[in-house]
C-alpha cells in the first residue's frame, strides 16, 4: 500500500477495547497518514471511562453522542454521517472504520465505490458482510495490547469460536487459498511474483493477514505452506531482492 494515503480514522467506542489503541494507530501508520482521528460515543456511560487517557495519548478527538432513545445506536449514525461529511469534503484517500458492528457494512461500500480505499479493523466476531466490504480488515486481536483485559470466563469455548472466524479455517483451507492463488496469476512457467500474489489474496479474503497464522509476514507463511516454491532474484543496480512462487 502506498505509504503516503490520507486516511480518516473513526472509531466506534462501543465496540472495540480501548487496551488496543496504539497498536491499532501503529498498525494503521502502515498503510497511510491519519488526517481524522475521531472517536464515537456517549462519554457520560461509566463503560467508557479506559478511554479517556488513551485518547489524549494518542491525539484522538472524542465526539459526544447522546444515546436519545432506547435500542436506537445514535453513535453508528454519528460516524456515518461525519465519514460522508469527509468524503465530500475532506480531501482524504481512504477510511479506517474501527468497529465490530455490521451496521458499517453499507458505509464501507459507499466508500469503496466512491473510489476510496477502506481499512477495517475490529474483533474477530466481526460479522463478515462488513469485512467482505473492506479492502482489507485486520483483526484487533493480533495486534498489541496497551494495558491487560480480563480473561474471558471460558476461554477454551471462546478460542474455538474465534477460530472458526479465522480467513481460512484449518490448514487445508489455507493451503487451497494460497495454492489457487497461485494458479490464477501464474505465467507459462509458473512463477507469480510475491506482491502480485499478495494483493490477489487480500482480494479474495479481506480479513487474511499473514499474523492470523502464526506468521509476520506473507513470505515467511507461503514459506510453510506444502507444495509451494521460492525463488529469490536480484534486479536493478542495487540488486534489490524480489521474491516469486510457484506451485509444485
Amino acid at each position: 500500500m502506498d505509504n503516503e494515503l490520507k486516511l480518516a480514522v473513526l472509531i466506534d467506542a462501543d465496540n472495540v477495547p480501548y487496551s488496543n489503541i496504539k497498536g491499532m494507530l501503529e498498525e494503521i501508520a502502515k498503510y497511510g497518514t491519519p488526517t481524522f482521528k475521531r472517536i464515537y460515543g456517549d462519554w457520560t456511560k461509566p463503560t467508557l471511562s479506559g478511554w479517556k487517557s488513551a485518547l489524549l495519548e494518542n491525539a484522538v478527538i472524542p465526539i459526544q453522542q447522546y444515546a436519545y432513545t432506547t435500542g436506537k445506536n445514535a453513535t453508528d449514525a454519528a460516524l456515518i454521517i461525519d465519514a460522508m461529511d469527509i468524503l465530500y469534503t475532506g480531501n482524504v484517500d481512504g477510511f479506517c472504520i474501527i468497529s465490530s458492528d455490521s451496521d458499517f457494512t453499507r458505509l464501507a461500500t459507499r466508500l469503496r465505490e466512491a473510489g476510496k480505499q477502506v481499512f477495517g479493523m475490529g474483533e474477530k466476531k466481526t460479522p463478515k458482510p462488513f469485512i467482505a466490504s473492506c479492502n482489507k480488515f485486520i483483526y484487533i486481536e493480533i495486534l498489541p495490547k496497551e494495558a491487560a483485559e480480563p480473561e474471558p470466563t471460558k476461554p477454551v469455548k471462546r478460542a474455538k469460536k474465534e477460530k472458526g472466524r479465522s480467513p481460512a479455517a484449518g490448514t487445508k483451507a489455507l493451503n487451497k487459498l494460497i495454492v489457487s492463488s497461485v494458479q490464477d496469476l501464474a505465467e507459462e512457467d509458473g512463477w507469480v511474483f510475491l506482491g502480485a500474489l499478495g494483493s490477489l489474496i487480500l482480494k479474495k479474503q479481506p480479513d487474511f493477514d499473514p499474523r492470523n497464522f502464526g506468521h509476520k509476514k506473507l513470505l515467511d507463511l507461503i514459506k510453510s505452506i506444502p507444495g509451494i516454491e521460492v525463488e529469490e532474484r536480484l534486479t536493478g543496480k542495487n540488486h534489490t531482492p524480489h521474491f516469486y512462487v510457484r506451485a509444485r
